[in-house]
């Protein structure tokens, strides 16, 4: 049986705005050229290849390398999760951009929802979730949109172990909330124009 969401008492509507590293640096950093991280050639190469380290990735378990094909689908967010044991990471591949809602790691049983902010990224970089960072998974703003998904394999033995009334789900690395239920809040962003 699905059970119906309930009917909120108030929306908070966010603004869409550019994932930069200074915008993320309360919830992750940005993999890409865009982070501001310097270059260093590898010796090999004479130059010719440059490395760089723009996140330390973190992980207590075994480290899952998923594919995501992600699909347009109404922009709204019913559930936030955190992680406590990895540094979630999401690679766009194709260049195809997507947003994230997300929240700062909070102390409290569930985010903070007057800091949400949901990010616009351009498809050329992705990024890399402080642990405890409160977020949705990404939304496409086209259709078939691949995303890398780096991730622990405990969180998948952790989604598993949902609670069947609530789709809560809770264990050593996960912690997601069904907050439109737990708060009557239902967050909400404007989707930006798919490329013509």
């Amino acid at each position: 049986m699905i059970q119906a969401a309930p009917a909120p008492a108030g929306v908070v509507t966010l603004t869409v705005e550019p994932a930069t590293p200074q915008a993320l640096a309360a919830f992750g950093r940005i993999l890409g050229r865009a982070a501001d991280v310097k270059p260093v050639p590898v010796d090999f190469y004479k130059g010719r290849v440059l490395m760089r380290y723009p996140v330390d990735f973190a992980c207590e378990h075994p480290v899952d390398i998923s594919l995501a094909t992600v699909d347009t689908r109404p922009p709204e967010v019913r559930y936030m999760e955190r992680h406590f044991q990895h540094t979630q990471t999401f690679i766009p591949l194709a260049g195809k951009p997507f947003v994230v809602v997300m929240a700062p790691p909070s102390d409290g049983d569930l985010p903070d929802l007057g800091q949400a902010r949901a990010f616009l990224f351009d498809g050329s970089a992705g990024f890399t979730l402080h642990l405890g960072t409160w977020h949705e998974f990404p939304f496409a703003v086209e259709d078939a949109t691949d995303v890398v998904v780096i991730l622990s394999s405990q969180t998948g033995y952790d989604l598993h172990q949902r609670d069947a009334v609530t789709d809560e789900a809770f264990g050593p690395d996960l912690d997601k909330k069904d907050i439109l239920a737990r708060t009557g809040t239902l967050i909400r962003f404007v989707p930006p124009a798919a490329r013509a």
